[in-house]
């Protein structure tokens, strides 16, 4: 009976309920700031009343928690190895967000067999119906499956710092998501810039250097400043959106993410489950 009444609870869900926007955050190089720019914007979204599961997909080198303060009981090993079910692996995070930890350490680095990435997407899809938005945050050089995610959210944010290695990376990341005949936008966000106008300089060449050569638009949300307050927020293992809420940094997470609501209709209110229809055929083809 218990299994019947889950499985109408679920049936009702994906009928009438409404399915979260999911955002992928993703670098071509690690070392980029991409994690804490994930965690600041989903603490950002939740003080305005989102429902926010940040998943982190960083197999094995994973830190959300880390940045977080806070313990995971479960990680991406243990859906995979143990067969624990995502719900369960869900944790409570600070403002009302929610979080799925990668992990972290050498050993629990592993790659998702079909088996297991079938499983993903079916609990994926009862998931979705729970949240406002869902933040993935991607492994830098991210494996296959997470590639398959990558390629299905709903938008991507790549995540460069003005450094020329950030910056080719970054490029040479757009230019493989785009050979994957990816259609939905692409945001690009200059982290730890030690002056605005660095920062803006680094995404003005990036998007048109794409423009030129891939002939695609990029959107540029904007310039996280390099801020003493982020490194303090570290290392009492806070988010700095809400240690120094007045922070240059938070500021400028509030300023992108205006500039992303603002350039975009496709709120929670008005979606289609788009993302679970795009993953599932990127699984097909595989």
């Amino acid at each position: 009976m218990r299994d019947q009444a889950e499985q109408l609870r679920a049936k009702l869900k994906m009928q009438h309920g409404i399915p979260a926007k999911t955002l992928a955050v993703a670098s071509g190089k690690g070392g980029v700031g991409k994690s804490n720019i994930s965690v600041n914007l989903a603490m950002a979204l939740a003080e305005r009343g989102k429902k926010v599961l940040l998943f982190d997909l960083d197999v094995g080198m994973g830190n959300i928690h880390v940045l977080l303060g806070l313990d995971a009981p479960y990680t991406i090993s243990d859906f995979i190895n143990r067969n624990i079910p995502l719900a369960q692996m869900i944790c409570d995070g600070p403002a009302g967000i929610s979080y799925i930890s990668a992990g972290n350490g050498f050993a629990q680095i592993v790659e998702m067999e079909e088996a297991a990435v079938t499983r993903l997407v079916t609990e994926l899809e009862l998931l979705q119906y729970d949240f406002d938005y869902i933040i993935f945050d991607m492994g830098a050089g991210a494996a296959p499956s997470s590639l398959k995610i990558l390629l299905s959210a709903d938008d991507i944010f790549i995540v460069t710092t003005p450094e020329p290695t950030a910056i080719t990376d970054a490029y040479s990341m757009m230019k493989y998501i785009y050979m994957q005949q990816f259609s939905a936008p692409l945001y690009l966000i200059c982290n730890r810039a030690e002056k605005e106008k660095d920062g803006m300089l680094t995404l003005n060449r990036l998007q048109f250097t794409v423009k030129k050569f891939l002939g695609k638009e990029v959107n540029i949300l904007g310039v996280v400043p390099e801020d003493a307050h982020v490194k303090k927020a570290v290392s009492r293992q806070l988010p700095f959106y809400s240690a120094f809420p007045h922070s240059a940094a938070a500021r400028r997470i509030d300023e992108l993410l205006n500039r992303y609501v603002s350039g975009n209709s496709d709120g929670p209110s008005q979606r289609a489950p788009v993302f679970m229809r795009k993953l599932r055929g990127l699984l097909l083809k595989s």
